[in-house]
């Protein structure tokens, strides 16, 4: 993790150090290992460094070649440095002498704007070319690396985090209801927007570049749902997911200093730090690898103690730990918000905080982290779909059966629901009377649904009509629902969308933005190019089989994760623990903000309904979903009252540091 800004004038103006000094120190917090900025009249580009792997040690950006007529900045971490290092002939210095910034200019050098597709690993790089007078800049595969940039006629300027773009006078502050309205509603899938009108991201596997005259904006790279791997044997799915997964774990601990991995006693967690610990076994090296874990004293249910203490049983590790039920929802909010530079939707994050917190008080600068491990292993439920539609009821019993009993779901309520959607509708459908008495019953049934004391809830619940209305939330949010797969093979299509929703590159900002106010490099094996391709590809029976889901892991990891965890049918909802704090902590404040200070809200949220809303959360009969509402409105007036004027208030500043 570090920090990248730059300014690009397309009128040619000259750019001045003092404008990229105050973009870096608003980012100091991304980098205390220097800050340093390169310009050369209409350009200007800039870093700040934070030392995490061996490489960085010896790195200087912005970084020029030695002809001068390339120059580069970068927030990156390459992987597949050996062959990249083969590829390019680099063999004037040794391999340790190569930084990860130079393996990225030499790749321009050789394939252009083709080079993002050679490389593996996190990165945003942005690189000024002399001789072609362009800036060309990238975002990696999934958008672990941030980038954010503004253009117009005269002006092209991007950072790490918008509020160094606001440093400009040259861009407008102009609030974008389109997003706000988006965020109340839940909807992620526009991936460029932000809360800034004018202010946008570069969507993950994605380049820019920009001259005088053009933007050209394309994708370098998308998944194949259709390539499907086939091996001989279930050992052999097996070996190359340990292998892979394996690598994938190897390449992320690569640090100057110790590297610590989040451990939540669930089964991505726990695969990534066992395999972390005997990584670091096969290469001898055996200092303890720091844990850093959220448990629970009052809310029992979310206390998962029991799984996280059977891998650290296995030896060889040092545990951290925060009391997940003694912290607000809110805690710390206005540093959370100033770094986040919009309203915060993650309701769990606190937790996440408070352990970024105990991790840079005991000097750990890298976290390897099992961020939706689900999406990519896949649970495979899309095939018994599958085996539905294909008639093979007989299949489907035995894995409904297993996967029941597995997770302890109700058996013949699921066997029910298969066979009246994929054997009784399909019938329905050719006959007109069938039909119409379908529609009567399910006529009948919304009637009584609506006789139901329990107030509903849809996407729209505590939004201000007139808002919706005024920015066609409704269409927008038709346009962005969940595309309807009719793929043949349901489960890979279904398995892929869950890979390129747009939830997932926003919480991988929202991670980094919170990490890197505590100074800390998130890594995420899960998001390995490579792990992510094999496992699409993968047929169903090694997602799902015999009713257990995700089973290349199960098998693929035997022997490395403990029984307990290797064979766990779920893991805990977290849900109570957020109800609890916001219970136990938020009470007043959720009061204050719809009765003394709503001005800020009322245009877009429907205070009546939310109101109501409150007086169920006070007696504990709040639906999850009304808590939600309530939590997002709350985020989005704190958001609003505070941190939308003050990013200038230096007690939210984090210490700049110059080493210039």
């Amino acid at each position: 993790m570090s920090g990248i800004v730059g300014i690009y004038y397309l009128d040619q103006q000259s750019v001045e150090s003092k404008k990229l000094e105050a973009m870096l120190d608003i980012l100091a917090h991304r980098g205390s290992d220097g800050a340093d900025l390169w310009c050369q009249n209409n350009v200007g580009l800039g870093h700040r460094m934070l030392w995490t792997t061996p490489e960085s040690l010896l790195e200087k950006l912005p970084l020029q070649d030695n002809a001068k007529q390339l120059t580069i900045t970068a927030d990156a971490r390459i992987d597949n440095r050996e062959e990249l290092i083969s590829l390019l002939a680099l063999k004037d210095l040794p391999a340790e002498k190569i930084t990860d910034s130079q393996i990225i200019l030499e790749a321009y050098q050789k394939w252009g704007k083709d080079c993002p597709e050679k490389l593996i690993g996190d990165f945003a790089f942005a690189i000024w070319d002399e001789r072609k007078h362009q800036l060309f800049c990238a975002r990696d595969h999934f958008g672990v690396k941030p980038f954010y940039y503004y253009s117009s006629n005269s002006i092209f300027a991007f950072a790490s985090e918008v509020k160094a773009i606001l440093c400009l006078s040259e861009v407008p502050r102009k609030l974008n209801e389109v997003r706000i309205g988006d965020y109340l509603a839940s909807m992620f899938e526009d991936r460029v927007i932000t809360f800034y009108q004018e202010i946008l991201r570069l969507p993950p596997a994605h380049s820019l570049t920009i001259s005088t005259n053009q933007i050209e904006i394309k994708s370098y790279w998308s998944l194949d749902p259709n390539k499907q791997l086939l091996l001989d044997s279930d050992e052999e799915y097996a070996a190359q997911f340990r292998q892979i997964f394996t690598e994938a774990v190897r390449c992320r601990l690569r640090s100057h200093t110790q590297a610590g991995t989040m451990l939540s006693g669930g089964l991505d967690s726990s695969s990534i730090t066992c395999t972390a610990r005997q990584v670091m076994d096969e290469q001898g090296i055996t200092t303890e690898l720091p844990t850093f874990s959220a448990i629970f004293d009052e809310v029992k249910e979310c206390d998962e103690r029991t799984y996280i203490n059977s891998v650290l049983e296995q030896g060889g590790y040092e545990p951290n730990y925060i009391y997940g039920d003694k912290r607000s929802p809110l805690a710390d909010i206005d540093k959370v918000l100033w770094h986040q530079d919009e309203p915060l939707y993650a309701f769990n994050l606190f937790l996440n905080t408070g352990l970024y917190d105990l991790a840079q008080k005991q000097g750990v600068k890298v976290i390897l982290d099992g961020f939706d491990g689900d999406s990519t292993i896949s649970h495979g439920v899309g095939h018994l779909r599958d085996l539905a539609r294909q008639g093979k009821w007989l299949a489907l019993w035995q894995e409904l059966r297993g996967y029941t009993r597995n997770f302890d779901l109700p058996f013949w309520k699921m066997q029910r629901a298969y066979i009246l959607n994929y054997g009784i509708n399909p019938l329905i459908e050719e006959s007109k009377p069938l039909k119409l008495v379908r529609r009567l019953w399910r006529g009948l049934i919304r009637r009584i649904k609506a006789k139901s004391s329990k107030p509903a809830v849809s996407w729209n619940t505590g939004l201000n009509p007139d808002f919706i209305e005024q920015i066609d939330l409704e269409q927008r949010r038709q346009t962005q629902r969940k595309p309807l797969i009719e793929s043949q093979i349901y489960q890979r299509a279904e398995h892929n969308y869950s890979l390129v929703r747009g939830v997932m590159p926003y919480t991988l900002e929202v991670l980094d933005r919170a990490a890197a106010s505590y100074g800390i490099e998130l890594r995420f094996p899960f998001w390995d190019k490579r792990l992510v391709e094999f496992c699409l590809s993968l047929p169903p029976e090694q997602k799902i089989r015999q009713g257990w889901t995700r089973m290349i892991m199960r098998q693929g990891l035997k022997g490395i994760l403990p029984p307990e965890i290797e064979w766990r049918g779920g893991k805990s909802n977290l849900g109570p623990n957020f109800s609890h704090g916001l219970f136990t902590f938020e009470r007043q404040r959720i009061k204050s903000l719809l009765d003394e200070n709503s001005e800020s809200i009322a245009h877009y949220a429907d205070l009546k309904v939310l109101r109501e809303a409150y007086e169920r959360f006070l007696t504990r009969q709040a639906s999850g979903d009304e808590e939600m509402h309530l939590w997002k409105v709350l985020t989005l007036g704190l958001w609003l009252e505070k941190c939308l004027s003050e990013f200038s208030d230096s007690n939210l500043k984090a210490e700049t540091v110059h080493n210039r």
